[in-house]
């Protein structure tokens, strides 16, 4: 399942905070984009289609919610980034992040103590 960028501002509103309205996703979204009630709408009934959301009726409005779980798609969407682009292993992917931006003291400071972590799991 693939969730566009569009989407994403969507599922991390709903990720914030759930269940929410289509006037109150509209809302939230106003602060970043310019989109219209219509828009947010069309968005959620794609997102619906997919399965990434679910609506419950209250009344006149739906509450939407996420069904897929923010670590559970970052889990998956981070694999499978990590298979299209390094052949599913993480040292080619780091050592781009530190040639492409410089990584200061405490980000390698960060690195290292996860390194010893995971060794101590071992």
């Amino acid at each position: 399942m693939t969730i566009t960028d569009a989407e994403m501002r969507i599922m991390q509103a709903l990720w914030d905070r759930n269940p929410l309205t289509a006037a109150d996703i509209t809302s939230a979204m106003r602060k970043e984009t310019e989109w219209r009630a219509g828009t947010i709408k069309a968005l959620l009934n794609r997102m619906l289609n997919k399965g990434v959301i679910s609506a419950r009726k209250d009344g006149r409005r739906y509450l939407y919610s996420p069904v897929v779980e923010r670590k559970d798609y970052l889990s998956r969407a981070s694999s499978k980034f990590l298979d299209q682009w390094f052949d599913g292993h993480l040292t080619p992917l780091v050592a781009h992040l530190s040639e492409a931006r410089q990584l200061d003291d405490a980000e390698l400071d960060e690195l290292a103590k996860l390194i010893e972590e995971l060794k101590d799991d071992d």
